[in-house]
């Protein structure tokens, strides 16, 4: 049974960790500017078994703590600074003393290939247990257990579980030609969902994490795929002459934005999925490009040259209302709309390079998010803690992972336009 106990306000030396109240509970605030990461100790989960399965233990917390230390949230104590081996009871002078604020403790039993484990989440400061739970496995597939309990401890201590059970879509340059994979947060399981031999590119996430709409010239024109994962089957949605580039999808996953050219220049469409009828929102002879919608629904960002240049423009739903949103440099394309509706990533060209940029929706200065090597694609983790983009350098592309301020960068896969998943939990 889970416990689930307040945590105080922790004040360590002059620095204080702020805290936000959600539904009656108090936790920490990892998006304060003033955040800093937090000190944990993994320790290895202990046998109840009469039989240990040799390294179980060890590999469970190795690979929580792995999960944990790619969030940017927290630092992870190294097992030789330990005073005590992580027990049924627990010294909390010892964790303190090597400057732990947080212990992870468990143990397992087995059955066979079957496992059943148990993670206690302490607050070292007050002495006491944030968090337990039990989860099943086995012996060759921990994974989703380790999952599962890193979504547990970050909820616990932030109020949201994160990403660990997300996905990215993205282009997969094979020989002259492209597919369309997927890659978990972590960078494991990869996979292509596509063998179509051809140049297939702009890959989009359904919100429900059923589908994958991309572009394809599999029929010697670029037309509008739909990959279905649930039936592993792919469908045209659009094959009209000329450009059909997917753009975001509704909220209830019933339209997709688009860029058609049907008409002869580059105008944004809403196609309905099921019947494909579309419609069209925009009316300029001037092009629009890469179109999506808020998390609300209300409004749709997209990039236009009308102003002379390409840049950020954004619209009601139904193409009415059309107002420019970024004004500093001359070339922002790519936008990507936050899940929590107040911000808009994209990619903005700076001494010949491109960078991620973010907007917040009432105007103000743009922030530099990336700097360096070129960074292009951005998208957002459905929580929005977490950017995806791509990274080209010295002429190769790679797939990264970053906090959404830019810190903590690593590499998730070799390729490009990364599309984040919604969280999808087994």
């Amino acid at each position: 049974m889970k416990k689930r106990l307040i945590m105080s306000i922790l004040v360590v030396g002059s620095c204080i960790i702020l805290w936000s109240t959600v539904q009656g509970r108090i936790y920490i605030d990892i998006d304060s500017p003033q955040f800093r990461r937090i000190p944990i100790a993994v320790g290895e989960l202990r046998s109840l078994s009469s039989h240990e399965t040799e390294g179980f233990g060890a590999a469970v917390a190795e690979n929580l703590s792995n999960l944990l230390n790619m969030t940017g949230f927290f630092s992870i104590i190294p097992p030789r600074a330990f005073l005590e081996k992580p027990g049924e009871k627990v010294d909390f002078s010892n964790w303190s003393a090597i400057g732990a604020e947080y212990l992870i403790t468990g143990s397992y039993v087995r059955d066979q290939s079957k496992y059943l484990a148990e993670m206690r989440l302490y607050d070292v400061v007050k002495g006491e247990i944030i968090e337990s739970n039990r989860y099943p496995g086995n012996l060759n597939e921990n994974k989703d257990m380790v999952r599962k309990m890193a979504r547990d401890i970050l909820k616990a201590l932030s109020g949201e579980g994160g990403i660990f059970f997300t996905q990215l879509a993205f282009v997969v340059r094979k020989g002259q030609g492209t597919e369309i994979g997927t890659v978990h947060f972590d960078g494991t399981e990869m996979r292509e969902i596509t063998k179509l031999n051809s140049l297939s590119l702009s890959p989009r996430w359904s919100p429900d994490g059923r589908y994958v709409a991309f572009m394809s010239y599999r029929n010697k024109s670029p037309h509008l795929f739909i990959y279905d994962f649930r039936e592993g089957s792919l469908r045209v949605l659009s094959a009209l002459p000329g450009l059909n580039l997917p753009g975001g999808w509704s909220k209830d996953g019933k339209s997709l934005l688009a860029t058609l050219s049907v008409d002869g220049n580059e105008e944004i469409y809403v196609i309905d999925v099921s019947s494909g009828k579309r419609k069209r929102l925009t009316f300029n002879q001037d092009i629009d490009v890469s179109p999506v919608w808020s998390p609300d629904g209300r409004y749709i960002a997209f990039v236009s040259d009308r102003s002379g240049s390409p840049q950020i423009f954004v619209m009601d739903y139904d193409g009415s209302n059309v107002r420019r949103l970024t004004f500093v440099g001359n070339y922002n394309t790519s936008p990507a709309w936050s899940p929590r509706g107040n911000r808009i990533l994209y990619e903005g060209r700076v001494e010949g390079k491109f960078q991620i940029f973010s907007q917040a929706l009432e105007g103000g200065e743009p922030v530099q998010i990336t700097s360096g090597v070129e960074h292009k694609s951005p998208s957002w983790s459905p929580d929005g803690r977490f950017i995806a983009c791509t990274v080209r350098e010295g002429g190769k592309e790679k797939v990264v992972i970053m906090n959404a301020n830019g810190t903590n960068e690593r590499f998730v896969a070799v390729g490009s336009q990364p599309s984040w998943s919604p969280i999808m939990e087994r």
